[in-house]
Formats: C-alpha cells, structure tokens, sequence
C-alpha cells in the first residue's frame, strides 16, 4: 500500500474547503482516509493553514509521497525544512540542537513575512471599501441645454 498525503474537498460549491489527509493512493479523493493532519482555506487572504507538523513529518519518514499541492503547502509551514535538517542530523553533518535553532530562526522570519502580507492585505481592502459616513458623489443627469 502506497500512502499519499493530499487535500479532500468539502465546502459547498464554489466554496472550496480542504482537510489534509493521509490516503491511500487507490482511493477516492474524497473516500477513505488514514489520517488527517490539518486544514486548508484557500478563501482567506493569504489563504488559511492548519497543520500538524509532527504527524506530517512522522508520515513523510515512512514514505507517504504528498501531492503537488500539498508539497508547497508542506513548504509553506516548514515541514520539507525540518526533514531536511533531521536527514543533515542523521548523517552526522550536525547535532539537533543546531537544527532546531536553524529551523526556529527560519520559522520567526517566515512568520514576520506572513505578517507582513496579512497587514498588506487587509491596507488594500481598507483602501477600496468606501470611507464610512460619506456619501457616493451625485453625477449631474444632463450636460448642458436641455431640449
């Protein structure tokens, strides 16, 4: 049995919602599931993510191979990262105490630039939604002579 780590769809239509699982690769998308790791929001701006990086990392090591999309997901949150650095501990490149502090450094800079994009984000809706207690300016009905 070959395990994947991919999205299952829920949500109503044109509403995506996703729960990260671990499947079996035979079944359905949104079938049978071994175990479920987080959430996906694609929805919010950035997109909402929940996700146990513990359960992830333990499924990655014995082989469960994630879809492209759950890859970057992975990515996103680090999970690619800290495999990375357990296999540079387990060849003897490191210690584990240099790799958790490789990977918090990476984790509080990459948690300032989610910041960074949340706070943009929600600048630019400030910026289009129309100032509360002004009125939208009339436009004149005619131009000119009428007649």
């Amino acid at each position: 049995m070959s395990a994947k780590i991919r999205l299952q769809r829920h949500g109503s239509k044109k509403r995506p919602f996703y729960f990260i699982v671990v499947a079996d690769s035979r079944s359905p998308r949104d079938g049978k599931f071994i175990q479920k790791l987080g959430t996906y929001n694609p929805l919010t701006v950035p997109a909402t993510i929940q996700l146990d990086r513990q359960k992830a990392l333990e499924w990655l090591s014995k082989g469960a191979t994630p879809t492209d999309t759950v890859r970057r997901i992975l990515s996103f949150k680090g999970v690619l990262y800290l495999k990375h650095l357990l296999r540079g501990v387990k060849l003897g490149l490191f210690d584990d105490a240099t790799a958790m502090e490789k990977f918090t450094k990476w984790s509080a800079e990459h948690d300032a630039q989610v910041r960074k994009r949340q706070e943009e984000a929600s600048r630019q809706r400030r910026s289009r939604r129309p100032m509360p207690g002004r009125r939208p300016e009339k436009r004149a009905e005619g131009s000119g002579s009428e007649g």
